[in-house]
């Protein structure tokens, strides 16, 4: 059978906004069918926020704390392997479109490389198509300017409403200068399509990655007034800013670093700004997911159209989520399940029709995804990979045991400017925290900071932090352990399996185990 692998990105879309999870909102009738056609994963997290490291971990199927690329900026190092090199080893040529931000490692490099210059550099095994991130939209705005539109001598202004100033009073619900067609959206679907024109009888493996929704919050017509901001559920918050704030330091920062119109780039400053024009910023987020969702369906329906769908495994996820104004925060980051929960559908064409439109509620993770690819393609899955294949799941056969948990991890050092560690009297390796969430607790740690713990079955909106209540020190240590586990097991064990012996290398290559599994039936 041909080896096609059609890999799909977008960039902070929030793991519930999907149509067939019943969100009022979300217009995605593609994504909808492919979950029918496919499997869908409800109970999906990203290891890591915000870009770099959640691709990083993303494509390496390493967790934060072995790659240790943790902020927009830091290099990963050159040593670990990743899903693009895996898969040329195997024979395929991994084309990317869009982006990966990567930080190169600078000892490879001459200290001059422009490469040392961004966070957007390219992943190691990933030979680049179309280029397209948030720094670098020359790409796009080539093809704008050969349709004849008028070029801004900034290129990110190309994302600011006519006329507007640098700054606005009010967030406006006005389209982009471009059309919908034109679009840095339809830009990469119109690459990828391109790419597979002369392609039909190929093996190929294709990672496409649309910016949005991230910000800036602008859309082209329909998309900008798409959505009634009445169908937008409300925001999961405390009554008061101040009163969020209070429930931890870190968080307190965060909330005053986001009062600035740089932060969000939404050309308003979001703290400030009438609670009505929040109501539009999330309505045009729901406007933009239903565009990449529009375009992501060009592709899959082009596929259908040659023959490859019933050929090509299909993923569809996220780097993470987006706050959207949940607990008064936008962006990404910190411990809160809008952040880190993304969805995920896959489409095995080997799987039986019979077995197929399931959605499947086991906790799975971002790491899970390089296996689950190198297991379709029939490839050896690195002895350092933290992720398990979900390939059982896929097929309808559950695995007996599976994880009862999911974990990730948060870096807020700022090594540039140290701006977090002096408010916060920390050094910069002192900004970390983990976070381990089941179906019952979410327990946060901190290295240097108060620990923080929420009863998800009395407290879904994550409103209470029960850290402080001695009647729950019990319910502490046990989670505390059960981190401490899950970080022992997962240490880094490239070579640890293997012993030098008599007669030769003699090496175990089976799983890690699962310190807090439960029967996945």
């Amino acid at each position: 059978m041909p080896r096609k692998v059609l890999f799909i990105t977008a960039d902070q879309w929030r793991g519930g906004a999907l149509g067939c999870l019943g969100h009022p909102a979300a217009r995605t009738p593609n994504l909808d069918r492919l979950a029918q056609e496919g499997a869908l994963f409800a109970s999906h997290f990203s290891c890591s926020a915000p870009c770099g490291p959640a691709r990083t971990t993303l494509l390496t199927g390493l967790y934060p704390f072995i790659h240790r690329s943790v902020r927009n900026g830091t290099p990963l190092d050159k040593r670990h392997t990743n899903l693009a090199l895996e898969a040329r080893r195997a024979g395929l040529d991994p084309v990317l479109f869009g982006y990966t931000d990567s930080s190169a490692d600078p000892r490879a490099l001459a200290p001059d490389d422009p490469r040392l210059r961004s966070f957007e550099g390219i992943l190691p095994g990933f030979r680049l198509e179309a280029s397209l991130n948030e720094n670098n939209l020359t790409g796009w705005l080539t093809e704008l300017a050969r349709k004849g539109y008028d070029m801004p001598a900034r290129h990110m202004d190309v994302y600011k409403h006519p006329g507007s100033p640098d700054v606005m009073e009010r967030f406006s619900r006005g389209p982009a200068v471009f059309k919908a067609e034109d679009s840095e959206t339809g830009y990469i679907a119109d690459k990828v399509i391109d790419y597979l024109r002369l392609r039909h009888k190929d093996d190929w493996f294709i990672h496409a990655v649309f910016l949005r929704p991230h910000p800036p919050i602008i859309a082209p017509e329909p998309y900008n007034r798409l959505i009634d901001a009445s169908s937008v559920p409300r925001p999961v918050r405390h009554e008061t800013r101040d009163a969020e704030a209070a429930q931890h330091c870190s968080l307190a920062l965060w909330l005053q670093q986001q009062s600035n119109p740089d932060y969000f780039e939404s050309q308003v400053d979001v703290q400030t700004v009438p609670e009505e024009d929040r109501d539009a910023i999330r309505a045009v987020y729901y406007g933009l997911i239903a565009e990449v969702d529009t375009q992501i369906g060009r592709v899959l329906e082009y596929l259908r159209e040659t023959g490859e769908y019933d050929e090509t495994l299909i993923i569809f996820t996220s780097d993470h989520g987006e706050m959207l104004g949940d607990h008064w925060c936008w962006g990404k980051g910190g411990w809160y399940d809008a952040s880190n929960s993304i969805p995920l559908i896959v489409r095995d064409p080997n799987v039986p029709a019979a077995a197929r439109n399931r959605t499947i509620n086991a906790m799975t993770e971002s790491v899970d995804i390089m296996p689950t690819i190198l297991e379709w393609l029939e490839c050896e899955v690195p002895q350092e990979c933290n992720g398990l294949g979900l390939t059982p799941w896929l097929q309808g056969n559950p695995p007996d045991l599976w994880r009862s948990s999911v974990f990730w991890e948060f870096d807020y050092r700022t090594p540039g400017t140290l701006l977090v560690e002096n408010a916060l009297g920390l050094t910069p390796d002192q900004c970390t925290l983990n976070v381990i969430r089941d179906d019952r607790y979410k327990y946060v740690h901190f290295t240097a900071l108060p620990p923080l713990l929420y009863d998800l079955q009395e407290d879904p909106n994550e409103l209470e932090n029960l850290a402080q209540d001695p009647s729950h020190a019990s319910i502490i240590a046990e989670y505390a352990q059960r981190l401490l586990s899950h970080r022992m097991l997962h240490a880094e064990r490239t070579l640890t399996n293997a012993m030098l012996t008599p007669t030769g290398v003699e090496e175990y290559k089976g799983q890690r185990g699962l310190p807090n599994a439960l029967r996945a039936t």
